[in-house]
């Protein structure tokens, strides 16, 4: 898996109003939340912000990443764990990180990516990717970058669902029910297949 460093600032201004100004300065507010909780038992979470420019290139981008952040002078390695955006103008509001640790596993969604090409293809389908990650948990150096599904055996009208992948050194945690492609009938293989079986009259 990549990495990626970021740098932010301590945040002691809370609310509506503070976070409005912050946004208004170029910056973004984040939170990281650690393994250590508070009397109630909720995680004790580090309110911090990040420019814009930095959250965009962390963000903005088909890869997933380990995420190496220093906020005042304190490193943390963490993960993305929900980013919240504008809902018109789309641009990030709020992003919040869950510090990870060598030894612990983690749980991440992992880009999936198709490798070959399906008999269903070659008889005149479509293949279509049903899911853009599968969530699997692991030590976070040992997850990739990305998920690889060989599809060359899928025939047309077939899928391949989660339950019937694995990958070495990693637990899947998508359930097994969920339909990770498909190779859809196209219009034109569907008349090809009329005039076969009108032919075969």
């Amino acid at each position: 898996m990549k990495q990626i460093a970021i740098s932010g600032v301590v945040r002691t201004a809370l609310g509506k109003k503070a976070t409005k100004e912050i946004r208004k300065n170029g910056l973004v507010p984040c939170v990281l939340y650690g393994e250590l909780k508070d009397e109630n038992g909720a995680p004790v979470a580090t309110h911090f912000n990040v420019s814009e420019k930095e959250i965009n290139k962390l963000i903005y981008t088909p890869h997933i990443y380990l995420v190496d952040i220093n906020i005042d002078g304190v490193d943390h390695k963490a993960i993305i764990k929900e980013v919240q955006f504008h809902p018109v103008k789309d641009n990030v509001l709020h992003v919040d990180f869950y510090e990870v640790h060598a030894e612990k596993p983690i749980v991440m969604g992992v880009p999936v990516v198709a490798q070959g090409l399906a008999d269903g293809v070659r008889a005149g389908g479509r293949l279509m990717m049903m899911v853009r990650k599968l969530q699997v948990r692991a030590l976070y150096d040992t997850i990739p970058e990305k998920l690889f599904v060989d599809v060359t055996k899928l025939q047309l009208g077939k899928s391949i669902k989660a339950g019937e992948l694995s990958f070495e050194g990693l637990e899947m945690v998508t359930p097994k029910e969920v339909i990770v492609c498909t190779v859809k009938m196209t219009r034109a293989a569907m008349g090809a297949a009329a005039a076969a079986a009108k032919e075969g009259k």
